[in-house]
């Protein structure tokens, strides 16, 4: 396959991984902001999206989404981030289903009508950026059950399991800021509560935890469960899978690949809570976005070698 091929492949899961968590932490910080608006504040959630873009602020709700959403200006939000997904979905159509196009550009035709930003200010805020999310939830399906399962099926996922680590990890940091300017133990739960909300987690925490937010609890289920999706180890553990499938059929070469996943993987799986706390949360963070950042070079590197 060609490299602007399997690079675009891995850009579109990519974006579409990006919106969904985004949405998911829009949808959840409004909720959180209109019940306790000195705890969960809209600043640390644009600085974290825009920091390279601009130093826009607010505080007023409606207008932080509809920043996020429709501000071009804004390189991660909703409007621009479906829009490079479709440009990179365009230009593999003969890669994908035609259904999974379908999906993608009936979003970004959802998105640019004009009267979709009307919406926001009319209706429910929580009700639009849901609808919006529904859009994603789609993509993936669409894409499980209509994508045959080869090389264009191993580099989406691929795009999209590195991005949902990067999304844990960057949601994680997030609220250890927020958990770090306060000593009440209640307040430092609602963060956590928070977190599980935002990628999607509080639902199987309290089958196994009831409704004490543990912070050891806590990040033992987001970095190292083996049953959560959404866990830094499930999809580490996917991202291997698919990226063995690439070497097996000489899609990838080894080189420092096998290597690095198989580090990561042994890293996150034997690491106990013990050496996490010892070390600290942000350290065992930043090691792990180092090496996903490394991995997505090595990559990169290797698919354009090949060409």
């Amino acid at each position: 396959m060609l490299s602007r091929v399997a690079n675009n492949l891995i850009w579109l899961d990519r974006y579409m991984e990006r919106g969904s968590g985004i949405l998911s932490l829009l949808k959840v910080n409004y909720y959180a902001n209109q019940d306790s608006p000195e705890l969960f504040s809209w600043t640390p959630v644009i600085k974290n999206f825009t920091a390279f873009d601009n130093e826009y602020y607010t505080e007023d709700a409606l207008e932080c989404i509809d920043f996020m959403v429709f501000n071009t200006n804004n390189s991660n939000s909703i409007l621009n981030i479906v829009t490079k997904a479709r440009e990179n979905a365009r230009s593999v159509q003969e890669h994908i289903s035609r259904e999974l196009w379908l999906c993608v550009n009936n979003y970004y035709l959802y998105l640019t009508d004009k009267n979709l930003r009307k919406r926001l200010k009319e209706e429910d805020p929580v009700q639009f950026l849901e609808d919006l999310r529904k859009h994603h939830l789609i993509y993936n399906g669409t894409s499980d059950i209509t994508q045959e399962r080869g090389t264009s099926y191993y580099f989406m996922n691929v795009g999209k399991f590195l991005e949902r680590v990067n999304l844990i990890a960057d949601f994680t940091s997030l609220k250890l800021q927020e958990i770090g300017k306060t000593s009440d133990s209640l307040e430092k739960s609602f963060y956590w509560k928070n977190l599980l909300l935002s990628i999607g987690g509080y639902q199987f925490y309290l089958k196994t935890h009831k409704s004490t937010f543990n912070q050891d609890h806590v990040i033992t289920m987001v970095f190292q469960d083996k049953l959560f999706p959404r866990s830094v180890y499930y999809c580490v553990n996917k991202l291997s899978r698919h990226i063995t499938r690439l070497i097996e059929t000489n899609e990838l070469e080894k080189k420092n690949l096998e290597f690095l996943i198989g580090k990561l993987e042994s890293s996150i799986k034997y690491t106990t809570i013990e050496n996490i706390n010892e070390q600290g949360l942000n350290n065992f963070i930043h090691s792990i976005k180092e090496d996903i950042s490394n991995i997505s070079t090595n990559i990169n590197a290797v698919y354009n070698s090949n060409n």
